[in-house]
């Protein structure tokens, strides 16, 4: 979807991303830029939900020059968000922080533009701060191999303060310079062409989504298909979130009613008519579709241990439960089965608690609801979790948390050392005196040990006395000699091994 290349002859505004680590101020740097150069009386009315917007740049000569930015989360739970904004972006920006100077997050970000194979300038923001260092942020950045201007390389930088605005405005002049190289262009007669940046589900409108026209115009009363998913174009607004009847390339917009809850960074197509969006719909394939909008869980391998959580979902309407399943498709966690087992309109109600008792490690989850008091006093009495949220992300992330956190345990035995046997000393009943050498690892007193002759285990013992130079010993290390009592029903041999192991839980 990324177009670098002249296609029209129209030039069209670039999409930037701005991303980093999450305490580096890029949203202060956003907040910024757009409180000093989005259109004046007009900063305030930019809708919540739209997480872009569009300024105006006067460039040298008075010619004005729209930029569009993407405003995509930076905490480290979105890097899969990050990378998408990247793949809608034609130029990012990657924040450091002059203070804190590279961390892990800004290599995440790092990655993601360079996989998305973008142009990209660096923000060394924070120069206000009192320990503020452009020099180290350079040469660490340098160590990471981005190659800044002056510095052996090509990548563009700029110091700037998102807290005062110092930089700021030479930051989007370098933008203007490397969107005019780049040429962005497009073909306006062409039908649009996009990628979606986020979508939810609006009480009132439906399915919702913020998307970025990267090729064409898209136009009000046109049809769209994503991921094969056909919706007619009625509602569509600016980042204001004012009504528009066209969007062209390089802007965003706001699109609500559509048919289906899209993937964030899907790609969606515009036609003239239905019939033309159903043909090209028809593409998608049964299968096709169920690979790219709800994954079809793994059958667990034979011997894998498994567990099964069973969900009872509730929401406020049916679109937004049917929204809220797909959601919950995608959250994937290794041995982990997610089973919806319940599911209904409205509060979370005693009679839905009674039925998670039935079930063992039952999760309510609720969206745009609340739980009545009878449901919530039962729930407390008998342990039953409940967990209510308005924001998707936070949902999916939670019950991916949660998940987790309740993977099988599985048993492994893990070597801690390997020994030799050289002599066999006595052996009364079970208990036999032995002495050895340690080649591998270490042997500690009180170790269930493996009894290996040839290679293969004849048997198992535990070590109950340990000495070392006959000084009793809490253990002896690689490469020392010592002597054991080891109590097993299987008579140890000179040339046997030894393998001291210990059971954790993974």
């Amino acid at each position: 979807m990324k177009e670098t290349k002249k296609q029209g002859n129209i030039a069209r505004p670039p999409v930037i991303v701005v991303t980093g680590h999450i305490d580096h101020g890029k949203s202060t740097l956003l907040d910024y830029i757009r409180k000093t150069n989005v259109v004046e009386g007009e900063a305030g009315g930019i809708t919540q939900h739209l997480s872009a917007y569009e300024i105006e740049h006067k460039k040298e000569g008075g010619k004005i020059q729209k930029i569009t930015f993407l405003d995509t989360p930076g905490h480290a739970a979105f890097s899969g968000m990050r990378e998408r904004g990247v793949i809608a972006a034609d130029i990012a920006i990657l924040v450091v922080s002059a203070e804190d100077s590279v961390k892990a997050q800004t290599i995440e970000a790092l990655n993601a533009i360079r996989a998305g194979g973008i142009p990209f300038i660096v923000a060394i923001n924070k120069i206000d701060k009192p320990a503020a260092n452009i020099e180290k942020t350079k040469n660490d950045l340098l160590e990471k191999e981005v190659y800044l201007e002056g510095y052996g390389g090509g990548v563009p930088y700029v110091p700037v303060s998102a807290k005062t605005g110092a930089g700021v405005p030479e930051l989007i002049d370098m933008i203007a310079l490397i969107a005019e190289m780049g040429e962005f262009s497009y073909d306006p007669g062409k039908a649009g062409e996009g990628i979606v940046i986020e979508s939810h589900m609006d009480q009132k409108r439906g399915i919702s989504a913020t998307l970025v026209v990267k090729n064409g115009t898209l136009k009000k009363g046109t049809f769209i298909v994503i991921d094969g998913d056909v919706s007619p174009v009625r509602i569509m607004e600016n980042f204001l979130g004012k009504t528009i009847d066209e969007a062209g390339a390089g802007s965003a917009a706001y699109m609500a009613g559509l048919s289906g809850m899209p993937r964030v960074g899907a790609a969606l197509k515009s036609f003239e008519n239905k019939k033309e969006a159903e043909k090209y719909a028809g593409n998608f394939t049964a299968e096709i579709r169920k690979k790219k909008i709800s994954p079809e869980r793994a059958t667990p391998e034979e011997g894998v241990i498994t567990a099964t959580i069973p969900l009872t979902l509730k929401a406020d309407t049916q679109g937004t439960l049917e929204a809220l399943e797909k959601e919950i498709e995608k959250v994937s966690v290794e041995n982990i089965i997610l089973k919806v087992t319940q599911k209904g309109i409205g509060n979370v109600s005693e009679s839905d608690v009674r039925l998670a008792l039935g079930v063992p490690g039952a999760i309510i989850l609720g969206f745009n609801v609340k739980t009545e008091p009878r449901g919530k006093d039962l729930a407390e009495r008998e342990g039953v979790t409940i967990a209510l949220f308005d924001i998707i992300y936070k949902l999916t992330e939670w019950l991916l948390e949660e998940s987790t956190r309740r993977k099988p345990k599985v048993k492994i035995e893990e070597t801690t050392g390997k020994a030799k046997i050289i002599r066999c000393f006595s052996k009364d009943k079970d208990k036999q005196v032995i002495g050895g050498k340690v080649t591998e690892g270490i042997i500690p007193l009180n170790a269930t040990v493996k009894i290996l002759r040839r290679n293969f285990e004849i048997g198992r013992g535990k070590i109950i006395e340990l000495q070392q130079q006959k000084i009793k010993a809490k253990e002896v290390a690689e490469g020392n000699e010592f002597g054991m009592m080891i109590d097993s029903k299987m008579d140890v041999a000179e040339g046997d091994a030894l393998e001291a192991f210990r059971v954790v839980e993974k």
